[in-house]
């Protein structure tokens, strides 16, 4: 009687075939797991979405982030709203999204807050109350 393998482990044993050792050991360090799926589209950060419908249940849908410095606030709404099942289609396969994106709409942006690019407050007007300033004076 041969090994007998739990789910688990036929599923990863199964992903590393398919992505190869190499990229499962990036999805490891990256993602934290070894994941295998079809590309479902990219944004234009570069960032890359994936979905394999034999995953469990809300686990079938990941991003795959192209910078290593990664945060949530870098996947794009259109996208956001796919991975979390508010839309059935990946944005880049479905009508209304197609059809929403306007001229007037302005680029994606992440959240650059606690990062060098945070943007910081600053007052054009001048003090009420002065800072006390000491002056030394001459010696005699």
């Amino acid at each position: 009687m041969g090994p007998i393998l739990t789910p688990s482990i036929r599923r990863v044993i199964n992903n590393i075939r398919q992505v190869g050792p190499k990229q499962a050991w990036r999805d490891l360090q990256y993602i934290g797991d070894f994941k295998a799926g079809q590309l479902m589209g990219s944004d234009e950060h570069g960032n890359r979405y994936f979905e394999n419908l034999d995953e469990t249940l809300w686990r079938h849908r990941w991003v795959d982030f192209a910078s290593h410095d990664y945060n949530a606030s870098q996947v794009t709404p259109e996208w956001h709203s796919w991975l979390t099942h508010m839309r059935h289609d990946p944005p880049n396969r479905d009508p209304v999204m197609i059809a929403s994106k306007q001229k007037w709409q302005i680029p994606h942006y992440e959240n650059l807050t606690g990062t060098r690019g945070a943007f910081k407050t600053y007052s054009t007007t001048k003090a009420k109350v002065a800072g006390w300033e000491p002056k030394v004076a001459e010696r005699q």
